[in-house]
């Protein structure tokens, strides 16, 4: 591990509520009546469930998503408390500003976890969920108005090299409408660093037809996470 950053081998489930996603990606209800909106490796977090409930078209992938989902939930279930406590050893380095404390982000995780359990177990909306990984999305072309990927894309650099973000951001770019939008979100690695090969990204995602804008972030938390990244198709 590096001399600073988060500890982590292999890629983390992610269990954030609507209202996190709401302040990494500063959405608002212009942003989610659009069209469809797609959560790309979205975990165990309760976005699509909350955003369907309150009104909005919401779809969610990720490679968990398949026949063994009851499992990986109890074994998400468990990671809650190793990340905790991961948390704990290093959270004088954390922003606690909207969390308040080691504990209330614990909370935070269970109810996430417990509402977006209730709708993936729903045979009622287990079509919303499916199983697929970048760089390849069961998905057709210029389907979505709105992608979102949190906590997956640049965090885990030293584990997915340039070439995957290259192949991943064009999948994105292909299954986002004209006009559509992608945001990811945060813009550093998991030793707390900038991307390094953000600037050649911009390059690719501008060779495909896409605008970029570095944006400001509200979830004040992980140090150096104060923006996301705006791709405009």
């Amino acid at each position: 591990m590096s001399k600073q950053g988060y500890e982590q081998v292999g890629v983390a489930m992610t269990c954030r509520s609507y209202e996190e996603y709401v302040r990494m990606f500063d959405l608002l209800p212009e942003d989610l009546v659009r069209g469809e909106v797609l959560d790309v490796a979205a975990g165990g977090s309760s976005f699509t469930a909350e955003a369907n409930a309150r009104g909005y078209s919401a779809n969610a992938v990720d490679p968990r998503y398949d026949a063994g989902i009851e499992q990986w939930i109890a074994e998400a279930e468990q990671e809650i408390g190793t990340s905790t406590d991961k948390l704990a050893k290093l959270q004088e380095r954390f922003d606690w500003s909207y969390y308040g404390t080691v504990e209330q982000h614990r909370t935070g995780r269970e109810s996430s976890i417990e509402r977006f359990k209730a709708s993936v177990l729903n045979e009622e909306h287990r079509h919303l969920y499916k199983a697929g990984r970048l760089p390849k999305l069961p998905y057709a072309d210029d389907r979505f108005s709105l992608i979102l990927c949190s906590h997956f894309m640049f965090l885990y650099a030293s584990q997915f090299g340039p070439e995957f973000h290259i192949e991943a951001i064009k999948e994105l770019m292909r299954i986002s409408k004209p006009g559509g939008q992608i945001r990811i979100y945060p813009l550093i690695t998991l030793q707390w660093e900038p991307y390094p090969e953000l600037d050649e990204l911009v390059e690719t995602i501008e060779k495909n037809g896409g605008r970029t804008e570095l944006c400001p972030s509200y979830l004040p938390f992980i140090p150096g996470s104060s923006q996301y990244l705006k791709i405009l198709l």
